[in-house]
């Protein structure tokens, strides 16, 4: 099929590749030239395990293309993927502004004697897809001065459920595919688009063997607003179970229980499960926070108040607060003190930045005076790109970091942090502190070194 997407960041990007490597035609459109011009060398604008070979492997086939030009592209596509970004707003609620224009740009470029099926692959408020109608009509008006026909177009919900990091083996493999359509042939091509996946009957790529427990993948279809809520719901969900564990957490330090223990009891019950039960200093990312704070603006708009997913915040929040609270009871007076920080990236296995808890540790930091060196594995040149007049030092090593500090915070769980010994990093510090905002290192150890350790519920 010819496919454009609307948008090459992680969704987007990382759909087409994969789309286009399973045969289809794909056109990715962007507004950034430069990013353009690196995916048409086959060179990836982020960080994601396997995307620069998928990349490579996609171009020398000639499959896919990127471009800031819309034509011909959209005229020719069976499907048209809109796939941009929706930021958060200080409201809470998304901002549409690019949605809109790819939804107009849309409009300009359909003709009317063939049917498209536009996707909002977007994370869209509920109801979104009735809006996007209207500006692709709005865009098809300015080019043929009248409305198209009531079949040259139709909206489609299609959320995406990537991680960052694994974000090509769970488009491949994913837990289940949601089509939401009021129509039955827009259903029957998204379905068709996905067919590969669903029957896992493609050739899996190196480096991401199909998991032997999936011979096929679950399909939901559905209307437009079941699929949107699925979207939200799910990562509302998650982020629930974070900050339960969390709380249930900050009971266990209170009472002498040990968090990691109390969750791995209650995730072998099969009605909880064992994922996202990982305490620590809350979540990030790009996606959890700004879909639970449109989830709780789109239940405000509708006079009801979601008093669960507004404590699912505002246990989050606490949670980074937490941090600077630990520290300040090990040091006293933070002021004029040397803090190292192990990571920055939200999460493990990405370079993403976007509301990172180490963010928010850092300004808190500053703020107190203290003297902060970080080190990442891979996202300090984003850190040094997009913050470059916090006053920071950056180490080129996990050692260099904390060479002469006061204490150590750990905020990402890179897997490179955990290959260090304790007696090696205590050799290291000026003072013997290390608040561990992940719990990857063990308390008994760590009071066998005398060292001042302060993990999460533990």
């Amino acid at each position: 099929m010819n496919v454009v997407v609307f948008g090459a960041g992680y969704v987007g990007l990382v759909t087409g590749a994969v789309l286009a490597d399973l045969g289809h035609q794909v056109t990715l459109i962007d507004v950034n030239r430069a990013k353009v011009d690196r995916i048409n060398r086959a060179e990836a604008p982020i960080f994601e395990f396997g995307l620069e070979s998928l990349l490579q492997r996609v171009r020398n086939s000639h499959k896919l293309e990127a471009t800031s030009n819309p034509s011909p592209a959209v005229s020719e596509a069976e499907i048209i993927f809109i796939a941009v970004g929706t930021p958060p707003q200080e409201d809470g609620s998304p901002n549409l502004d690019y949605v809109h224009q790819a939804a107009v740009t849309t409009g300009q470029h359909v003709n009317a004697d063939r049917k498209y099926v536009i996707v909002n692959k977007a994370t869209v408020p509920i109801g979104s897809a009735n809006l996007v109608e209207m500006w692709i009509d709005d865009g098809f008006r300015q080019r043929w001065g009248e409305s198209p026909t009531s079949d040259v177009f139709t909206v489609a919900s299609n959320p995406e459920f990537l991680r960052e990091g694994s974000a090509i083996h769970d488009t491949l493999y994913p837990d289940r595919i949601v089509l939401g359509s009021d129509h039955t042939w827009a259903l029957e091509r998204l379905a068709q688009l996905y067919r590969p996946i669903l029957d896992q009957n493609f050739d899996p790529p190196s480096g991401l063997p199909r998991p032997s427990s999936i011979t096929k993948i679950p399909l939901i279809t559905t209307d437009q607003l079941s699929a949107e809520m699925i979207k939200y719901a799910a990562n509302a969900f998650l982020s629930t179970k974070i900050s339960f564990a969390n709380e249930v957490a900050n009971i266990c330090e209170r009472v002498g229980a040990d968090i990691t223990t109390v969750m791995s009891g209650i995730g072998l019950d099969t009605r909880i499960g064992s994922k996202f039960l990982n305490a620590g200093i809350g979540w990030g990312g790009s996606c959890f926070g700004k879909d639970l704070d449109a989830l709780i603006y789109t239940a405000l708009e509708y006079g009801y108040q979601p008093q669960l997913l507004e404590s699912t915040r505002q246990v989050n929040s606490q949670q980074r607060r937490s941090v600077i609270k630990r520290l300040q009871e090990e040091l006293k007076p933070v002021k004029g003190r040397r803090i190292a920080i192990w990571g920055l990236a939200f999460k493990p296995g990405t370079d993403d930045l976007r509301d990172a808890p180490a963010l928010s540790v850092i300004q808190d930091l500053l703020h107190l005076n203290a003297r902060v060196t970080v080190y990442d594995p891979v996202a300090m040149d984003n850190m040094q790109q997009q913050y470059p007049n916090w006053d920071i030092r950056y180490a080129s090593s996990a050692l260099q970091a904390i060479q002469g500090a006061h204490a150590l915070l750990i905020m990402t769980e890179w897997d490179m942090f955990r290959q260090f010994s304790l007696e090696e990093i205590v050799g290291r510090l000026e003072m013997p502190i290390i608040i561990d905002g992940r719990n990857i290192f063990d308390p008994e150890e760590a009071k066998r070194l005398s060292i001042h350790y302060r993990g999460i519920g533990r």
